[in-house]
């Protein structure tokens, strides 16, 4: 079964940096896109950001200039760097990848509070 692991998520003030990890196992092939969704309590989930096997990146109007999606093939690893935090980016994220079908990680909180 193929598995997306989440790491990284934690508790930053405004204006502070994280930076996202997922690894992904058991795939037979590479996951073409990969990206990072998010979900805040009561809202609905939300695609941030993807990224293909040739590195073509896509981003969220929200985020555009603040966060930073990358992949390293070799480790099938994918990261998200959020800089210039807001707590409107406060949300559970999840990793995301495609392999002839849909696969979600667990999910990492990421929370934004002075």
């Amino acid at each position: 079964q193929v598995q997306l692991v989440e790491s990284g998520g934690g508790l930053v003030q405004p204006g502070g940096s994280l930076r996202l990890s997922c690894v992904a196992s058991g795939s037979t092939f590479i996951l073409n896109p990969m990206g990072w969704y998010r979900q805040a309590p009561g809202k609905q989930r939300e695609l941030v950001a993807t990224i293909t096997v040739g590195y073509s990146t896509n981003y969220v109007d929200s985020v555009k200039g603040r966060f930073t999606i990358s992949r390293d093939n070799a480790k099938n690893t994918v990261y998200l760097q959020m800089n210039s935090l807001k707590p409107e980016d406060t949300a559970t994220y999840y990793c995301y990848g495609w392999a002839r079908s849909h696969y979600w990680g667990q999910g990492t909180q990421v929370t934004v509070s002075s």
